[in-house]
């Protein structure tokens, strides 16, 4: 792992993380938007926003500000619980 994404703690494993991260949100986001049977253009005007920009970040392209995601959840119907780290 380290050889393709860098030793831990290094600029290029960290940038490697926040891809991944940013893939899974976007794919957390996709799943439930779907579950809702939204459409992206749908969910992008509950939040004021464009279908690119959802698109962008279903796909890890772009990563929502913690404030775009709490609005994503509450048009989706879902509740964002912040609980301690394991």
């Amino acid at each position: 792992m380290d050889a393709v994404f860098g030793k831990e703690g290094t600029p290029e494993r960290k940038a490697a993380e926040d891809r991944a991260n940013a893939f899974f949100t976007g794919q957390i986001i996709e799943e439930a938007r779907k579950k809702a049977n939204m459409t992206q253009a749908e969910l992008a005007e509950k939040i004021g926003t464009n279908k690119s920009y959802i698109s962008r970040v279903e796909t890890g392209k772009t990563e929502p500000k913690v404030s775009t995601f709490y609005r994503i959840a509450s048009a989706l119907g879902l509740n964002v619980e912040l609980t301690p780290a394991m």
